[in-house]
């Protein structure tokens, strides 16, 4: 049975995705699923970079604006509705072209990583759901970092369904589910798959990254997450943990000036872009789009890829 087609689009925070994606979409006939974990959000759109309609070009966008802050949204929901989408895409006789820089995300899509729990043990997940109710998620999250520091790193202490699963899996199955998800994701992709990594020079990333956030205060960054806590949503959400406005949340609440929380984001948003870079050097398959190699012109990428997906079968 042949294998569906699926290009994926990733890279580092800033490189230059989104412009490319849409070119390439409506080259080949694509419609993009974004995989990102903060454009999902409604409400969020400066902080998160969400591409607006204007910017799409009639290319049709799955997984952008569809979700309220307060509403959990994790991996697993992620490759749920990536599948609906997807499903939607082949129905209409096109191409899914995957797009952002959760790489777990697109892991769990291009390798079809199975979460199913299994068995499961309510009394055990009550009794962890009243810990975290009466001492704090705290106290949850460093038990899982003594017994799975990889989940543990990837998992937010405040995302206590997830914590909690990964607590209940060690306990129902006597190893941890960072070692089931690396098995899972070892697993050979059953589509037709051309995955697309655009990078650049380190040096010339992070001048994007800075130019970037200079740009998002001076489009609003501000008024908005004034916005979204006048709103009611605060720090304890897994949604506000997002770069952009836990800082300037964090400012809001008085730890730090406004001065001082910009550059601690712009640090912490480089940062963010090596760990991607990592992932993505770690993943296997990769075709590697290095921006310097291709004199910085999109034409030249565009073309590049196209031949690579012809050669592949995709289209």
């Amino acid at each position: 049975m042949m294998k569906k087609p699926l290009i994926v689009l990733t890279g580092p925070t800033a490189v230059g995705k989104t412009a490319l994606s849409i070119a390439l979409a409506k080259q080949l006939g694509c419609e993009i699923i974004s995989a990102d974990s903060m454009q999902i959000y409604k409400y969020m759109d400066i902080g998160s970079a969400k591409i607006m309609p204007q910017e799409m070009e009639g290319v049709p966008h799955y997984l952008v604006d569809v979700l309220k802050p307060e509403e959990e949204f994790h991996v697993v929901r992620f490759q749920q509705m990536a599948k609906e989408a997807m499903e939607q895409i082949y129905a209409h006789g096109n191409i899914p072209l995957l797009v952002g820089g959760t790489g777990f995300y697109i892991q769990a899509v291009t390798r079809d990583i199975d979460f199913t729990e299994g068995e499961e043990d309510r009394v055990y997940r009550s009794s962890l759901e009243e810990i975290a109710k009466t001492k704090g998620p705290e106290i949850l999250h460093q038990r899982l970092q003594e017994i799975d520091p990889p989940s543990a790193a990837s998992i937010h202490a405040n995302n206590i369904k997830r914590v909690i699963r990964a607590l209940e899996f060690y306990h129902l199955n006597g190893y941890p589910i960072s070692r089931h998800n690396q098995q899972e994701s070892e697993k050979e992709s059953p589509y037709n798959l051309a995955y697309f990594v655009l990078n650049d020079e380190r040096s010339h990333l992070y001048e994007r990254i800075d130019k970037r956030v200079d740009l998002m205060m001076e489009s609003g960054l501000v008024e908005e997450v004034c916005r979204l806590k006048a709103m009611g949503y605060d720090r304890s959400m897994v949604s506000m943990q997002g770069l952009g406005y836990k800082e300037l949340l964090a400012w809001m609440d008085g730890e730090f000036s406004l001065d001082e929380a910009v550059r601690i984001l712009k640090r912490d948003t480089r940062h963010f872009a090596k760990r991607q870079i990592t992932w993505f050097k770690r993943e296997k398959d990769v075709i590697w789009m290095n921006k310097p190699d291709y004199d910085y012109d999109d034409k030249k990428i565009l073309a590049e890829m196209k031949q690579i997906c012809k050669e592949r079968g995709i289209y």
